[in-house]
């Protein structure tokens, strides 16, 4: 792995602590030589993982539609910008970009950019690890609705245990490292024979 996505917001949340992450994440990247790839933003928690990983003379590439571009919200720092026509190729050229995938707390874009990675997972389109940054309990609702959702017949064990929850880079970086996909032949079922 040489390169992680981070998927998170575009506003800075209502705890100080999301952003700090932010920042941890960024930091902590670059002392493990991971670049990073994520949505090209200067503001909110996008901006604050870019900041870190640049301050500590790490490697950001973004990635940004042409019309976020001229809502003058683009890194003016970056490694490396990639401008795309859309939000749909935005996530199709973050996902050829990284070799996994990390969530910090985020809104509704957040999610819908980490369900799609990880659906894709699941069908065994990519093999590359999707993770949470559980942030002072933020994803907890989440973590519990996956729970859920494995109870209810509606995701195979298998899959289930392809997300990855830490509360610390440094813990979820060593799970990325250890990840092994799972070899599971069925989407439907768990008959593995």
């Amino acid at each position: 792995m040489k390169k992680l996505a981070v998927f998170c917001g575009s506003k800075d949340g209502a705890s100080p602590l999301f952003k700090e992450a932010a920042a941890t994440l960024g930091t902590v990247l670059a002392q493990q030589d991971y670049g990073l790839v994520y949505g090209g933003s200067r503001v909110g928690t996008m901006g604050a993982v870019a900041d870190a990983i640049l301050a500590a003379n790490g490697q950001a590439i973004g990635v940004l539609p042409h019309f976020l571009q001229e809502k003058e919200i683009a890194h003016p720092n970056l490694t490396e910008l990639h401008l795309v026509e859309s939000m749909h190729d935005r996530k199709a050229k973050m996902a050829e970009l990284a070799d996994g995938f990390i969530i910090l707390p985020g809104g509704p874009g957040t999610m819908e950019e980490f369900f799609e990675v990880f659906t894709w997972a699941q069908l065994g389109l990519h093999e590359k690890p999707c993770g949470i940054l559980n942030i002072d309990g933020y994803y907890d609702p989440l973590i519990a609705l996956f729970k859920q959702m494995e109870t209810q017949g509606f995701i195979i064990p298998e899959h289930a245990a392809m997300l990855l929850v830490e509360s610390t880079p440094e813990a979820l970086l060593e799970r990325f490292r250890q990840y092994e996909a799972p070899h599971v032949k069925s989407y439907l079922n768990t008959d593995q024979t």
